[in-house]
């Protein structure tokens, strides 16, 4: 596989800000990074850079040039700010095309830009979640992990989009671990870490106190965490979650595994808000995506901000391809 191969961008809903955050990534990217969008051309506007290609293959060449694009017709043409139903399907299907052909070899790895999923569902019936649940399914994998990444931290929560009512319940031992495998593994695949660091949170604060403060470290957490060290992993915790952000801390791993949403995704937020990546480990190729929606209150307006639509493919460009 060769290491010229670009990413391939799905264009995600086109009255959102992906058409104008994709000509932007073009412009900051176009001597860096190869990448090709897959979508509608008339999506970008009138005398918009681009160069419509037949293949992936011809995006490196094209790049100097405008953005590629491997051109699909969405039918009625967009409105900013107005999701049709007619331009459902279409997004759909060029998830689906990204997917093929990263796992064909014909690139590098998936950028996927913003979807609206109440667009998706009410147009053309897509009964999935969201991106990440339909990428599984396209790939056969039964379960996949969200890794937040920034140049000052990368974040697993383990429990995701939930009431944090029930994230005791939904913490299993087996979730735990499973999480944990999938993190180290993507780590060493895509990032090139022989032997991730990994820093795992306790649940409770200051991490249970020695079960006064609750038990689950004690009776959830630290067995896994113990099995896990005893076939050499390099895991550190549970610790207490508000001494594990601040610079020192941070030096000393490489991801930290939280426990519920919020307790991995404010200190990110916080640290890096514009150049968060959200990155799909455990699919048989990498995924990245900007960490924003699609902003239709903004869109076409010149408004959008790209560095974080510019992270994602600069994570994309530089991890290791799929057969790696």
């Amino acid at each position: 596989m060769s290491p010229a191969l670009p990413v391939a961008l799905s264009c995600g809903e086109p009255a959102g800000v992906g058409p104008e955050l994709a000509l932007r990534a073009w412009e900051a990217l176009r001597d860096r990074v190869p990448f090709f969008l897959i979508g509608d051309a008339g999506h970008l506007g009138q005398g918009a850079p681009h160069v419509r290609i037949a293949d992936p293959g011809e995006a490196p060449a094209a790049m100097a040039r405008g953005l590629p694009v491997l051109h699909r017709d969405f039918g009625p043409p967009v409105t900013p700010g107005q999701p049709q139903a007619a331009h459902a399907q279409p997004v759909i299907d060029a998830i689906a095309e990204g997917v093929a052909l990263v796992m064909a070899g014909r690139a590098r790895a998936l950028c996927t830009a913003p979807i609206h999923k109440q667009a998706l569902a009410e147009g053309a019936g897509f009964a999935y979640p969201g991106h990440t649940e339909y990428l599984a399914a396209l790939a056969g994998v039964r379960r996949v992990v969200m890794m937040l990444a920034a140049p000052a931290l990368r974040v697993v929560p383990v429990t995701i989009h939930m009431a944090l009512a029930e994230v005791t319940g939904a913490l299993t031992p087996a979730l735990l671990e499973e999480t944990l495998r999938i993190t180290h593994d993507g780590l060493r695949r895509r990032f090139g870490l022989s032997a991730p660091r990994i820093a795992v949170a306790g649940l409770n604060p200051h991490a249970g106190e020695g079960g006064r403060m609750g038990r689950e470290e004690i009776t959830t957490l630290a067995p896994v965490l113990d099995r896990l060290r005893a076939e050499g992993f390099d895991i550190t915790g549970p610790l207490s979650a508000d001494t594990m952000f601040h610079p020192a801390a941070r030096a000393r791993y490489d991801v930290a595994v939280c426990m519920y949403h919020d307790q991995a995704l404010i200190p990110i937020k916080t640290l890096d808000f514009d150049r968060g990546v959200n990155v799909t480990l455990g699919l048989p190729f990498l995924r990245t995506s900007p960490d924003h929606g699609t902003a239709f209150d903004i869109a076409g307006q010149g408004l959008a901000n790209p560095a974080s639509l510019i992270a994602a493919l600069e994570m994309a460009g530089a991890a290791a391809p799929p057969a790696s």
